[in-house]
């Protein structure tokens, strides 16, 4: 950081301390919120990050946005500069917040990306050789039948074995909320498969359900390239990622019963607005239905 902006680097050690040490935030957190405000000393040029006015946060904004960055990358850059200066603010280093207010430009909504039920049939549908076939038969399935998070089916443990066998599993979601979500025949014949074989991988002490080759509870990493990998052996053209499967699971279900309030449960979405997307993506399945079959929507 720039000795230009001599009032800055002091201060924002401090908050980034207090972010780590009082609030808890991880790392990667921490790291995060350095990148933006870093961003905003870049933007101030010369001038004093306590001195900057609205009108100029502003014109960052815009300049930003000028640049290409999108309209959810720009309300995280306003998140973090609003909670700096909100804790200034705090400690009577800066008279009032110049965030406050400033909201970012609105970007498309991009929809989720699914599987198609035919694609999800070709990723599951496989001959199971080895032990660590088994162990992603059984992680890939779960993911498709119950809809968990790529860090939620991470942090599983045995313990959950006999409700898994029971047809259901409780997974702890975000802000440590708890959820029961069902787990499906198949699911549930992968995981016994792997419980068989899961020996063979595990450190004599490890607790985890799902491990690696050193025997300790697999990392999301792992996850992520173990599925992508299993997705181009199979001829899919798209690059599948865990989250993926938790779509194919929403939009599935969803498309099937059309009980929307049980598939926000399932998830584990705090709003019904976050689950509402998945009727978006029900509809573009409908909307290419017509237009391939309704007579009066085909082109002549």
């Amino acid at each position: 950081m720039s000795a230009r902006t001599a009032d800055a680097p002091a201060s924002l050690a401090l908050w980034l301390d207090a972010l780590a040490q009082q609030r808890r935030q991880s790392p990667h957190t921490v790291a995060a919120y350095r990148r933006d405000l870093e961003k905003l000393l870049e933007l101030a040029g010369e001038d004093l990050l306590v001195a900057l006015s609205s009108a100029q946060i502003r014109r960052f904004v815009g300049q930003l946005h000028a640049r290409g960055l999108s309209g959810r990358s720009l309300a995280r850059l306003l998140s973090s500069w609003r909670g700096y200066y909100r804790w200034l603010v705090q400690r009577g280093e800066c008279a009032d917040n110049p965030v406050a207010g400033i909201r970012a430009p609105k970007s498309p909504h991009a929809l989720p990306k699914a599987l198609s039920p035919d694609e999800a049939a070709r990723l599951l549908d496989i001959t199971l050789a080895d032990a660590l076939a088994v162990r992603d038969q059984a992680m890939f399935e779960l993911f498709y039948s119950s809809g968990l998070r790529l860090s939620e089916l991470a942090a599983l443990d045995l313990d959950c074995l006999a409700d898994v066998a029971a047809g259901e599993l409780r997974v702890r979601g975000k802000r440590s909320k708890t959820r029961l979500v069902p787990v499906g025949r198949a699911a549930r014949d992968a995981i016994a498969a792997w419980a068989l074989r899961r020996g063979e991988l595990a450190a004599a002490a490890e607790t985890a359900l799902f491990v690696g080759v050193r025997g300790a509870r697999i990392s999301v990493r792992v996850v992520e390239l173990q599925l992508a990998r299993r997705a181009q052996a199979v001829g899919l053209a798209q690059h599948v990622h865990p989250h993926m499967l938790r779509h194919s699971f929403a939009s599935h279900l969803l498309q099937s019963s059309g009980d929307l309030r049980a598939v926000q449960d399932m998830l584990g979405h705090a709003s019904i607005a976050s689950t509402q997307v998945y009727t978006h993506l029900d509809f573009q399945h409908l909307a290419r239905v017509y237009d391939q079959a309704h007579p009066r929507a085909r082109r002549k």
